[in-house]
């Protein structure tokens, strides 16, 4: 009896060792295929996101099992290397991420304005620097139970909070690479504040730029040149249009003065979307144009499903901005993408709040003795 139970975990070792390569590369294509259809059909899906994460965790399982399958000390010892130096990064990074904020905040300070959007690194840093401070003084093992569970509900919802960044920021990075696609009939620039209030700003600039780019490639490829929609309205403060300003931009560099229209009603980028369909359709005759839009490249994603909710068939190309503008710039799309989506955050968020609070409650009460139960 005892020799077929050890023949049978035998056999059954033998399998998992011998079919788990097969089984994982079966998943990995079929996560591979899912991604690839769901990401070109519309690459704008937060899902992708997902998607993608499952195909690089099945990716590392199978080289994994593919190595250690091969009992081969070198390629055993370099795999875990790698493996450990990088959660040794991911570890350093999320410890000392602080530093990185800080650092950032200074140049922001140097080069910026002191406005409360660009102190968002500055405010991140100073609040992760007290946290650790509290931490290294032993603060937090010194809380009552109740107190105790209120913290750590915080913290899962500080998890959950930076799961759902991590998902948002892959999807920003996959969608700066969408397929170009260079027979486009429109190319519509989203506009941006003016300085002094009649000057394209560095920043608007680097996207109009970006078009005039776009249209000479499509151009020497030997497609038609396409028409810019220079959208944006004029606000309060400036003394013409965004609108007409790109387009005096546009015309110093060269471009064709009429093959630029106008879209100068909008003052966000929803109504960019909205309103620049409606120059198209009108300009067009159909809805069945071609478009692209464009905009920098942190504010690109948003800008996709704002024009997604327009009904606005077109995907984006975003220009380069200066790096150390970046973090701040990302955090800001990531809470307009979060508000977006509030519903469904706040439901999750509200839930674990629920639990934790009745486990303080209870801690407080001295029933723990339920909750165990």
């Amino acid at each position: 009896m005892q020799s077929q139970l050890m023949q049978s975990l035998h056999q059954f070792l033998n399998f998992t060792i011998h079919h788990k390569v097969t089984i994982t590369t079966l998943l990995m294509f079929m996560l591979l295929a899912l991604f690839l259809i769901s990401w070109l059909i519309e690459p704008r899906r937060l899902i992708n996101g997902l998607i993608f994460t499952a195909l690089g965790l099945t990716f590392l399982t199978w080289a994994a099992i593919l190595i250690f399958s091969q009992h081969n000390a070198v390629l055993t010892s370099s795999f875990s290397f790698i493996a450990l130096a990088f959660l040794f990064g991911i570890f350093f990074l999320v410890t000392f991420s602080w530093i990185f904020f800080l650092w950032n905040a200074y140049f922001v300070w140097k080069y910026e304005s002191h406005s409360l959007p660009n102190l968002l690194t500055l405010i991140i840093g100073l609040f992760l620097v007290a946290l650790w401070t509290l931490y290294r003084l032993g603060v937090f093992h010194k809380l009552p139970g109740w107190l105790h569970s209120l913290v750590a509900g915080a913290a899962l919802i500080a998890f959950y909070l930076l799961f759902v960044m991590y998902n948002f920021l892959l999807n920003l990075v996959l969608y700066q690479i969408v397929p170009r696609r260079y027979k486009q009939d429109y190319l519509i620039v989203l506009g941006a504040g003016l300085i002094n209030g009649k000057k394209v700003s560095r920043l608007l600039g680097s996207r109009i730029d970006r078009a005039i780019a776009f249209s000479n490639k499509q151009y020497d490829k030997g497609h038609k040149r396409p028409k810019l929609i220079m959208s944006g309205g004029q606000g309060k403060d400036e003394d013409l249009s965004e609108a007409e300003a790109m387009k005096n931009y546009a015309v110093k560099r060269g471009y064709d003065p009429d093959l630029i229209l106008l879209e100068d009603k909008s003052t966000n980028t929803y109504q960019n979307m909205i309103y620049s369909k409606a120059v198209a359709i009108k300009d067009y005759g159909s809805d069945k144009f071609k478009a692209k839009f464009f905009t920098n490249n942190y504010h690109l994603f948003r800008a996709g499903l704002y024009a997604k909710m327009a009904h606005l068939k077109a995907n984006g190309i975003g220009s380069t901005t200066r790096f150390y503008f970046l973090p701040n710039a990302t955090i800001r799309e990531f809470a307009g993408v979060f508000i977006m989506h509030k519903k469904r955050h706040f439901v999750i968020i509200g839930l674990i709040a629920i639990l934790f609070i009745v486990q303080a409650v209870f801690a407080l009460l001295g029933w723990t003795r339920y909750l165990i139960a």
